[in-house]
């Protein structure tokens, strides 16, 4: 997955470098990522807390759809592991998080909707798949646990959680050309059953 050809990154991403990112795009990412999953959407969809209320720059942002086991150490955390977890669990509230804050990039597993492949579109973000049942290795590309947010309300794997990353792997699945792999996938593959059948 990690080769010559791949983009490379630092967060915050901005507008342009989402929009040169095409489906299949192998992209290597350096900085801090945001962990989200079901709890973390809810509350900012609902709550709609502000941006200074959020102890993370959450624009130009990306959000890693994974709930990390984490070691509290005398100097702080340690991860041990961190794969991702499947997108589709926050699919009714992702448009609207990339709406209200501003999200570039969005890590996970499995894909999403139509209503997040426009709000991709509309906004200016891009899907990313990460390897899945690789957690140890993607713990590896992560380098710091800087703090997390919500860890007493929400319990550690729904908490969010910045993470310092270095060459976090990926692949561009969804982008914001209106473009997606697994919707292409999808169509064919119900063209071959209709076929077959």
């Amino acid at each position: 997955m990690v080769g010559g050809n791949a983009k490379r990154f630092r967060t915050p991403l901005t507008k342009d470098d989402v929009s040169g990112l095409t489906v299949g795009d192998l992209v290597l990412l350096d900085g801090s990522i945001l962990t989200g999953r079901d709890k973390i959407h809810k509350m900012l969809c609902n709550e709609k807390p502000s941006p200074s209320d959020i102890p993370f720059r959450l624009e130009g942002g990306v959000i890693y759809h994974c709930g990390p086991i984490i070691k509290k150490t005398g100097e702080g955390y340690r991860l041990i592991a961190a794969g991702p977890t499947t997108s589709m669990r926050v699919d009714m509230y992702t448009p609207d998080v990339i709406k209200l804050y501003g999200i570039r990039g969005v890590i996970g597993k499995g894909g999403m909707g139509p209503d997040t492949l426009a709000a991709l579109k509309e906004y200016g973000c891009v899907y990313l798949q990460t390897v899945s049942g690789a957690a140890a290795y993607l713990a590896d590309r992560i380098k710091t646990v800087n703090s997390g947010w919500m860890i007493g309300e929400f319990g550690e794997p729904e908490a969010m959680w910045e993470l310092d990353v270095e060459g976090f792997p990926a692949v561009v699945t969804m982008d914001a050309h209106g473009n997606s792999l697994h919707r292409d996938i999808e169509e064919t593959s119900l063209k071959n059953l209709l076929h077959l059948i």
